[in-house]
């Protein structure tokens, strides 16, 4: 199950990422985090900009609305989804997943 949290402006997720890979896509749940998988380089934030495309096609949102509030320089992130609510983002990743 997926380490989702409501918050006054929308919600956490926890994701874990593989940079590197032949085609950006979501791979499914991984101990909790939804695992992404992206073609950038973990380089100068490129992986980090390619996961929030990513989600921003999926989610059908702007990129504006995501953002990596930790773990910037890992594979394990925290991402903030700004606008959403707990209910309508487990419905569209659970189509995703």
């Amino acid at each position: 199950m997926l380490n989702l949290v409501a918050i006054n402006s929308g919600v956490l997720l926890s994701i874990r990422t593989q940079p590197g890979s032949s085609k950006n896509r979501i791979i499914g749940e991984y101990g909790g985090r939804l695992k992404l998988a992206v073609t950038a380089a973990p380089e100068k934030g490129k992986a980090n900009k390619a996961v929030i495309e990513l989600l921003a096609d999926t989610l059908r949102i702007h990129e504006s609305s995501i953002h990596i509030i930790s773990g910037e320089s890992s594979r394990d992130k925290r991402v903030l989804i700004e606008g959403f609510i707990l209910k309508d983002l487990k419905s569209l990743l659970s189509q995703q997943v």
